[in-house]
């Protein structure tokens, strides 16, 4: 097993293990994707990669993160995916959505542009949340879901489903991570509902599991079916990695193929120990404990470094965000780190 040998996932096979991460580039208007999305993550698809995800992309429009997400709650982004779907499925590589809402990280500018929250009376819109605690300093007040608000998160998901489906998506990720909607309903520090759907592990999980079962309905086995995770609040008292194999064990009943895993990013004041690697183990207990696939993500960077997290069973896939981002070919270089073949498009064989 290789950081170059094919792996199936679902009813896919994807033809080496490196993945483009979702990375939001706040470049859509009204949530459709544009020329740049087809460029960015068209490059990426020329340059190797097995499996691309797209960024971030809201169900509904108060699930952005910002003006500029992408969405896929309406029949013309559909198609504007479409169109970038085709693109690289002849490039030879996967594409997989990342299906989002934000939560109470919702309404914020762009990030070059401050990323400061941006309120309903300065042509933002007001956050949603699983109870009315605020992400940080300078951040509005969320209004906590009813039971009515809670319906339509399931029914956006299964709508964006069923879009992501006829625009030709190879692969669906729920991002249930860094403090958006889901990671939120997941954390007790977040999570102070005494419902169904707040207390016990098993109803902070229900609203998650609930979307997973509708998505399901859309998105039928084996079609392959991801979820990418936050491992840790990496905060005393919040959700943590025990609760987090409990979680993939129920996800995988429940029809998940892969955990992404990730950590942090829902509790403002939390110390992530950022260095390479840091959140390898996490996937590795994920895949071990839990009995199921995991990708790895995070200050991953050397073709050799996820060669050998592949090697070492800790992982399933490898992810990469700002690798890929500074360089669109990452998979050619770390092939010749590696020593391994890689297929180079016909147009560029003069190079090799």
């Amino acid at each position: 097993m290789s950081l170059f040998s094919p792996f199936k996932l679902g009813n896919v096979t994807l033809r080496n293990r490196i993945a483009v991460s979702p990375m939001c580039m706040y470049s859509a208007k009204d949530g459709m994707p544009d020329d740049w999305h087809l460029v960015h993550l068209g490059s990426r698809a020329i340059g190797g990669a097995g499996l691309i995800f797209t960024e971030a992309t809201a169900v509904s429009p108060e699930g952005r993160i910002t003006r500029g997400c992408t969405g896929l709650w309406n029949e013309q982004q559909q198609s504007a995916w479409s169109r970038i779907v085709d693109f690289l499925h002849v490039q030879g590589t996967v594409s997989g959505i990342q299906l989002a809402h934000a939560g109470r990280k919702a309404s914020t500018d762009l990030p070059w542009l401050g990323g400061r929250p941006v309120s309903a009376t300065s042509g933002g819109w007001t956050p949603f949340a699983p109870s009315p605690l605020a992400f940080n300093q300078g951040y509005s007040t969320p209004i906590a879901l009813d039971e009515a608000g809670i319906e339509k998160v399931i029914e956006d998901f299964a709508g964006a489903s069923r879009r992501a489906r006829a625009a030709g998506f190879k692969v669906i990720e729920i991002h249930a991570a860094h403090g958006y909607l889901f990671h939120e309903f997941l954390s007790p520090l977040s999570n102070q509902r005494e419902d169904n759907y707040g207390g016990s592990l098993e109803n902070r999980a229900r609203l998650l599991r609930a979307v997973v079962s509708v998505i399901r309905e859309e998105w039928p086995r084996p079609l392959p079916l991801v979820v990418r995770l936050s491992a840790t609040d990496w905060a005393p008292g919040g959700w943590d990695i025990d609760e987090c194999v409990q979680l993939a064990r129920w996800l995988k009943e429940d029809g998940v193929d892969m955990i992404d895993t990730s950590t942090g990013l829902n509790i403002a004041t939390a110390k992530i120990p950022f260095e390479a690697e840091y959140q390898v183990p996490f996937a590795a207990r994920i895949r071990r404990d839990a009995n199921i696939t995991t990708g790895a993500v995070g200050m991953i960077t050397p073709g050799e470094q996820a060669e050998k997290i592949i090697e070492r069973g800790d992982a399933d896939i490898v992810l990469f965000a700002r690798e890929s981002l500074r360089d669109p070919y990452f998979p050619f270089r770390a092939a010749a780190e590696c020593g391994a073949d890689i297929e180079v498009p016909e147009q560029y064989l003069r190079a090799w």
